[in-house]
C-alpha cells in the first residue's frame, strides 16, 4: 500500500488508512514505538516484558537484597 508523506507545521505525517490500522491494532492516542530497520521505518506497539512471580523470585540473591530501613518512631496510629 502506498501513502503520501504530508507536512504538518514542522513535522512529517504519515496517514494510515483505517483498514490497515484496524488490521494491526493501532488505536488513537495510544503510544507506539518507531525504529529504522534496514532502511525502513517500522512502527508498532512497544514490547512490554511480562514476568511471573517465579521469575522475579529466582532473581533474588544475597548480593541484591536490601537491608531493613528504619523509618523512625511512630507518628500516628500505625502499629509496628
Amino acid at each position: 500500500m502506498r501513502t503520501r508523506i504530508h507536512k504538518l507545521r514542522k513535522r512529517r505525517v504519515v496517514r494510515i488508512p483505517k483498514a490497515l490500522a484496524l488490521e494491526v491494532g493501532l488505536e488513537e492516542d495510544r503510544e507506539d514505538e518507531r525504529c529504522v530497520d534496514k532502511g525502513r521505518l517500522v512502527t508498532g506497539s512497544p514490547i512490554v516484558p511480562s514476568y511471573t512471580l517465579t521469575d522475579l523470585l529466582a532473581g533474588i540473591r544475597r548480593s541484591n537484597l536490601h537491608r531493613e530501613t528504619d523509618w523512625g518512631p511512630r507518628s500516628g496510629t500505625e502499629i509496628w
